[in-house]
């Protein structure tokens, strides 16, 4: 399998087309350095696969731990049944960047759980 990085800058190769007017007897394609004279002279096909993996929700949010070094705040809990006053919080950015942080709270008295854009 041909290097993917300069051995000798140790920068990204590309892959390019070899000059249609000079016949090298291996290949057309090659990948090269931008930076260095580097050349790798690709004389069979590549093809490479890189299976993309999904996080699971936990790994996100962090699981049953998320609030464990979590900062409180005074806040009302939205639960009908609890009269707590205090909730772990943290922000998360979870859409655009133009968009503000979205809040997660959860309350000390009872546990129950929020969010707030």
């Amino acid at each position: 399998m041909p290097l993917t990085f300069c051995p000798n800058c140790s920068n990204a190769l590309t892959i390019s087309r070899a000059d249609p007017t000079t016949r090298h007897p291996l290949g057309v394609n090659r990948f090269e350095c931008r930076t260095c004279p580097y050349q790798y002279i690709l004389d069979q096909s590549f093809f490479e696969k890189t299976p993309m993996k999904q996080k699971e929700v936990e790994d996100v949010f962090g699981g049953k731990e998320e609030f464990a070094n979590a900062d409180s705040v005074a806040t009302q809990c939205p639960s009908e049944n609890c009269n707590g006053d205090r909730a772990y919080f943290f922000q998360l950015q979870i859409r655009s960047a133009d968009e503000p942080m979205t809040t997660f709270l959860k309350c000390t008295t009872c546990g129950a759980r929020w969010r707030e854009n």
